[in-house]
């Protein structure tokens, strides 16, 4: 059965990169305003009977998530033999639990809404931290691909000596994996939250790393500031300018002009969000997990028949 890849709007180039890894065909949806501010959608009605793959990374969640709410019902209306999501940004997972009390717990909220409409889906290292696996919170089959292998390339390719610094101490385990990929040191700092744009860093002795080239990795680029508060920190500490990394540029407000100004010597990320800084791609990485859903989903009906 045909698999057919639909990129909801700003989704086009990774529909592209896509395609070719997993043998997929790539339709198109219409979709607009009406002067009211409401969605408009339309599918094209050739995808009935085949397995429908959605590609939607969902940044900035709220304006994006009633399109496809509506672009999965009409799949499914079209009679879709399958609905599969490829988000390679996942939004609303840090809210994790109430860390004031009424506060909604946003991570569970969102899979709630969003699981009843796909069959499967497959994301870039989601922010995980008290909710260990998406499992306990989608309904949905869902599955995480890596990024660090990509990361580790590009290190490896493009900076000489590198030394890899987390911004805290949760980065430590993800900073450890890309760091031995690249065949580099790696050191995690303590990160104390202030507030949603005040961060403190703590900074250890790095007299032994003084002559590496300094990378700071981070999963997510929000605001930007504890990076900013990292290199103001590390600033004295090597004689090279850091080189930033962020899996998923999201880039608030400020951000890439708050790095640049504090003294990155370069900003990189994945091309989970579409940004300038996009440098480091991971199409394969999620080609690789929608190829063994769509095979285990094949299985599946087929053990069912």
């Amino acid at each position: 059965m045909s698999v057919v890849l639909i990129p909801l709007p700003g989704n086009e180039d990774m529909c592209r990169l896509l395609a070719p890894r997993i043998g997929a065909d790539i339709s198109t949806m219409e979709t607009r305003q009406f002067p009211d501010g409401e969605t408009y959608v339309r599918l094209d009605p050739s995808i009935a009977g085949r397995k429908v793959v959605f590609v939607c990374t969902l940044d900035r969640p709220d304006g994006k998530f009633l399109r496809l709410v509506f672009a999965c019902a009409a799949a499914r209306e079209l009679g879709a033999a399958g609905l599969g999501l490829v988000a390679p940004y996942l939004a609303y997972m840090r809210q994790d639990r109430p860390f004031h009390p009424g506060e909604a717990v946003t991570a569970r909220h969102f899979a709630r809404a969003l699981s009843p409409w796909i069959d499967w889906l497959v994301t870039i290292d989601p922010h995980l931290h008290r909710i260990h696996h998406l499992g306990e919170v989608y309904a949905a089959r869902a599955a995480v691909a890596h990024a660090a292998p990509a990361v580790a390339g590009w290190i490896g390719a493009n900076v000489a000596d590198p030394v890899l610094i987390g911004p805290d101490e949760e980065s430590g385990q993800w900073v450890s994996d890309i760091a031995g990929r690249a065949g580099a040191p790696f050191i995690a700092l303590r990160k104390e939250r202030l507030g949603d744009r005040n961060v403190k860093v703590t900074i250890p002795d790095l007299d032994k790393w003084s002559g590496r080239t300094p990378v700071i990795v981070d999963d997510i680029i929000s605001t930007g500031q504890s990076m900013v508060e990292t290199i103001a920190g590390i600033r004295n500490e090597f004689a090279a300018k850091p080189v930033c990394i962020g899996v998923h540029a999201l880039f608030a407000g400020n951000a890439h002009a708050d790095l640049v100004a504090a003294g990155a010597a370069r900003i990189v990320s994945c091309n989970t969000v579409a940004h300038t800084t996009n440098a480091i791609d991971i199409s394969g990485a999620l080609a690789g997990e929608v190829t063994e859903m769509l095979a285990g989903l094949d299985q599946g009906a087929s053990t069912r028949s």
